[in-house]
């Protein structure tokens, strides 16, 4: 038996950043220009959600910012 799907996180609103689904627990940062500048991942662990951000450094290339308990802290590393 698998353990239940968490709800989908409450995206935060954050002036100068647009966060894109891409799928289920992974959404794509960019600035109002278009430019992508990392991606924020959910991952479900047995003591909750954690959100990782990793900033975008080159076309193949990203750098792990950090786990988070709260999007928002996530998305905060991208302003």
């Amino acid at each position: 038996m698998s353990a239940p799907a968490s709800a989908p996180p409450r995206l935060p609103v954050i002036r100068g950043l647009l966060l894109v689904p891409v799928k289920d627990g992974l959404w794509r940062v960019s600035n109002p220009s278009g430019m992508v500048l990392g991606h924020i991942e959910r991952r479900t662990e047995a003591d909750g959600d954690r959100f990782s951000a990793r900033r975008l450094l080159a076309a193949s290339r990203t750098m792990n910012v950090g786990s988070f308990w709260r999007i928002d802290d996530a998305v905060d590393c991208f302003r």
